[in-house]
């Protein structure tokens, strides 16, 4: 029997989807010792304390290596490689139970080139990142003096380690040891571990890392009470508003019908229905459109994918996880791009298929890639180890061709077979109607620009801890508050672009495809002036590396959320719109 054609490209993908899942390994990655058995010590990566992301491998500052026979080390996923993961094995002799005794390890002979290197870093407040059995250890590579004229090196690791059983459940590192750095002198390198029972069960080992205080605060429980009041009083709002006017719609609308031709010429005609021959005219630029609405319902599909298996499984234990994750779920739900993005391109009379099925699937996968070859020119330049290897870049590329395009594809024929006949409930005019003046407030650059808002503002608050636990140094883990804002959200969002879209037909402007898109997509302008803000008055963060870094990614960041709440404006006025002229009775 033959292979089917494509078979070893799948088999390629589809092996480069494992690597984005861990793999089960012995020794630390089974998490599980024997007395005497060696623990590894990795270092990974040395950086300025206020720039998070500005992170270079630990050896690039001139520390020595201890005696013991190097081990190398892999990105194990590929989200270890996109995030600059460089373990690097500390050559330290470390054994479960086995209490070390201070000793020196290895000798850094100071020049001036290494004193310069080490002073540099201890200006800019540079802290370390170790591992061991996968829990994260921080240190300070040194400090200056009062005066900021002698600069001092820690040279003395005090580690304890806490173990129940044979499993590993803690680790405290103690730095002393304080030399003063003059060139053309030898500073001695020196370590000690102490072994010491513990309590901790395993499984709660990283509870020592999260920050409830921070995460728990009284202001997060107010301001999603704050958002689930405005929720009510926005359903309430439309729920009033719109069902009392649709009624007094519906009764005049019929009331018309019992008019005779001359009545009805002479009555004053206004509103909604006039429009109903040209409320279901293809959007302009169709193309362009249906493939936005296919990649934010797949933005949504990821975004709730992603939480909640967050909130299943304690994603923060493992070395990008979170990011190998939402690729994983990216490329499987891929099929949803291309069935929303697909159907309405076909009920829009779009007969370029291909074309959209190729812009939807590559939308997102551009921008984000686009972005990241940009900043990572300036990881390259500055030696960074976020700097992504070539081979990663192959992976994501044989990730967006074989597995996103083809599953897309899938997803493009089952919309256009399943839900690409358009079944509108008023038939579209031959000839568009000309839109009539109105006033300024309801002209549609107005309404988009107004409709972000009261998204934003049920989401800011959350945006703040979702920025502190990635550009500074805590860990998100309260993925239920989460999931109430992103349903918080899509309420808000759909209630807004109703009102909108209800005043814009009122006012007999049919072009509500777009304005109801813009106007929820709007948010991630709002997000994104809410980053400066972040950036000038929360952080420390300075330099082109890290600027570029923070800027690139959260700009990438607001778009998809931008395009996310486009897409459920869209699918949630599109609901309405039809259901108010199902209701009408129309000649």
């Amino acid at each position: 029997m033959r292979p089917l054609p494509g078979a070893p490209g799948v088999a390629a993908a589809a092996a480069l989807l494992l690597l984005l899942l861990p793999r089960a390994r012995a020794d630390e990655h089974e998490h599980t010792y024997q007395d005497k058995e060696e623990v590894v010590l990795w270092m990974n990566t040395v950086g300025p304390y206020h720039n998070r992301q500005e992170t270079y491998k630990y050896f690039s500052l001139p520390f020595c290596v201890g005696s013991k026979k190097s081990i190398s080390h892999y990105h194990e996923t590929l989200g270890e490689a996109l995030q600059g993961v460089e373990l690097e094995f500390s050559g330290l002799d470390i054994k479960f139970k086995d209490d070390v005794m201070p000793g020196t390890y290895c000798e850094i002979d100071l020049d001036k080139e290494k004193r310069d290197a080490f002073v540099y870093a201890i200006k800019n407040h540079y802290w370390y990142q170790m591992y061991i059995d996968d829990l994260p250890i921080w240190g300070i590579v040194g400090e200056a003096d009062e005066n900021g004229e002698d600069y001092y090196l820690w040279t003395y690791k005090k580690l304890e380690i806490g173990f129940n059983g044979n499993r590993i459940v803690d680790v405290n590192l103690t730095s002393e040891g304080k030399v003063k750095l003059v060139p053309n002198t030898k500073i001695q390198m020196s370590y000690s571990v102490k072994w010491k029972k513990s309590d901790v069960k395993f499984e709660d080992r990283f509870d020592k890392y999260l920050d409830p205080s921070f995460f728990q605060h009284r202001i997060h429980w107010f301001s999603i009470f704050n958002s689930f009041m405005m929720v009510i009083f926005l359903v309430g709002l439309v729920s009033m508003i719109l069902m009392r006017t649709l009624r007094k719609d519906y009764a005049r609308y019929s009331k018309e019908e019992e008019m005779d031709d001359m009545d009805r010429d002479l009555g004053d005609e206004y509103g909604w229905k006039q429009v109903h021959g040209d409320v279901f005219r293809p959007s302009s630029h169709p193309l362009i459109f249906s493939s936005l609405i296919g990649s934010g319902c797949q933005i949504f599909a990821v975004s709730l994918i992603v939480i909640i298996v967050a909130m299943i499984e304690d994603l923060y234990t493992e070395r990008g996880s979170m990011l190998s994750t939402a690729i994983f779920v990216y490329a499987a739900t891929s099929p949803v791009n291309g069935y929303f993005g697909g159907s309405l391109y076909a009920r829009q009379g779009g007969r370029r298929w291909i074309k959209q099925m190729f812009i939807g699937a590559f939308l997102i996968p551009a921008m984000v890639c686009g972005t990241a070859f940009f900043i990572n020119f300036i990881a390259i330049y500055y030696h960074a180890s976020r700097a992504i290897p070539f081979g990663t870049m192959v992976a994501v590329c044989c990730i967006c061709f074989f597995v996103i395009l083809p599953l897309n594809l899938v997803g493009t024929i089952l919309g256009r077979n399943l839900s690409g006949q358009p079944n509108f409930p008023c038939r579209v005019n031959a000839v568009p109607r000309p839109i009539p003046e109105k006033k300024w407030f309801m002209e549609p650059a107005v309404i988009v620009c107004l409709g972000g808002i009261l998204p934003f503002g049920s989401i800011f608050i959350e945006m703040y801890f979702i920025f502190t636990s990635f550009w500074a140094y805590k860990i998100y883990y309260v993925y239920g508050f989460m999931m109430l804002v992103l349903v918080i959200l899509c309420i808000v969002t759909v209630c807004v672009t109703i009102v909108c879209t209800y005043f814009l037909l009122n006012a007999e402007d049919y072009r509500w495809q777009w304005t109801s898109f813009l106007s929820a997509a709007s948010t991630a302008i709002y997000v994104y002036m809410y980053s400066f803000y972040y950036y000038f008055f929360k952080t420390k963060m300075y330099g082109l590396f890290q600027t570029s870094f923070y800027f690139g990614y959260m700009a990438v960041f607001s778009t998809a959320l931008g395009i996310m709440c486009g897409a459920i404006g869209y699918m949630g006025t599109s609901a309405f719109v039809r259901k108010i002229y199902t209701n009408v009775k129309i000649d």
